[in-house]
């Protein structure tokens, strides 16, 4: 290290008093070595010599520069050949492809990366998730938000033959329509719906099962990508009604028989009422589709499977 610094020190001085007197071999040597010792020092300083990341199943490597320990102030040419040398490492070892996860204070290294064939994949709040193909023929990389779920919940109080109904603010119509939003990333679809209904109405319930699904492609209100609108039936826990001002004009208990031909709601409420309908007067185990959670093969965790459940044959 001694020896470095010296060299370091000495070679501005050879550089600026030497230069013109030294041969053409000399000058090539003594330049490759001050690059050579350049980068060294730079990932001394750096104290990062590759990027590492975590193999998936599918022979892909995630590199999260947020947990690889790059400098805040890393500059563009300094993470580009970083990453230059890393890519070259994974092709020997086969890699089919890279993930490369760029937080928003190091977006600088996502237009280095650019350079090297890296492309958008997707983004969230604070980070973008960049992707390139090493594998060989076109890329079989998947693609990112195609879809958002929405998710409504009618309650039903089966005593009384009413389903809890709430009509949007700001609406072009003003439709009777069961409460229901958008799905948070990680969130069970009962638990969707059950939320929901809590923040729009101030009731309280619980899920029972799935009822339909509906799939609209282009959607307006979601960039242009598709949007599935689940309805699942819910058990009412309480009846009294707090409805939000901000989100709902109206909220009410409504028969279900009224709901399924009034003209005040939309068209697939109308048919799901009648659903429900069939569902009071014939058993709920003719309409439903159960949940049921399993062990998922590969991951360790859980997934929920919504399926007609089988009548249970007495011997």
């Amino acid at each position: 290290m001694a020896g470095c610094t010296f060299v370091a020190r000495l070679l501005p001085l050879a550089r600026g008093r030497f230069c013109n007197n030294m041969s053409l071999p000399v000058r090539i040597a003594t330049r490759a070595f001050s690059c050579t010792l350049t980068c060294s020092q730079l990932q001394q300083v750096h104290g990062v010599s590759a990027l590492t990341g975590k193999v998936d199943r599918f022979g892909g490597v995630t590199v999260n520069l947020a947990e690889v320990g790059l400098p805040g102030d890393i500059s563009e040419s300094s993470f580009s050949g970083l990453l230059q040398d890393s890519l070259a490492r994974w092709k020997a070892e086969g890699k089919a492809a890279v993930w490369l996860q760029v937080p928003i204070s190091l977006s600088r290294c996502a237009a280095a990366a650019s350079a090297h064939g890296f492309t958008f994949h997707h983004a969230r709040n604070d980070y973008a998730m960049l992707a390139l193909w090493l594998g060989e023929g076109e890329s079989r990389l998947p693609g990112f938000a195609t879809h958002q779920i929405g998710v409504a919940g009618a309650v039903v109080d089966e005593s009384s033959g009413k389903v809890l109904v709430v009509q949007d603010r700001n609406k072009t119509k003003n439709a009777w329509k069961f409460p229901g939003g958008l799905s948070d990333p990680g969130e069970n679809i009962g638990t969707t719906a059950v939320r929901e209904v809590f923040e729009e109405t101030g009731v309280r319930s619980e899920f029972r099962s799935l009822l339909s699904i509906r799939q609209q492609h282009n959607h307006p209100g979601a960039f242009g990508m598709s949007d599935m609108y689940i309805i699942c039936r819910l058990s009412p826990l309480t009846y009294e009604i707090n409805f939000c001002t901000q989100e709902c004009l109206r909220c009410e208990w409504l028969d279900i028989s009224e709901l399924a031909k009034t003209s005040e709601t939309t068209p697939i409420t109308s048919r799901l009422a009648s659903l429900l309908l069939h569902g009071l007067e014939h058993g709920f185990d003719k309409i439903d589709l159960n949940m049921e959670e399993l062990p998922a093969v590969y991951s360790g965790r859980f997934y929920q499977l919504y399926y007609r459940q089988l009548p249970i044959l007495k011997l």
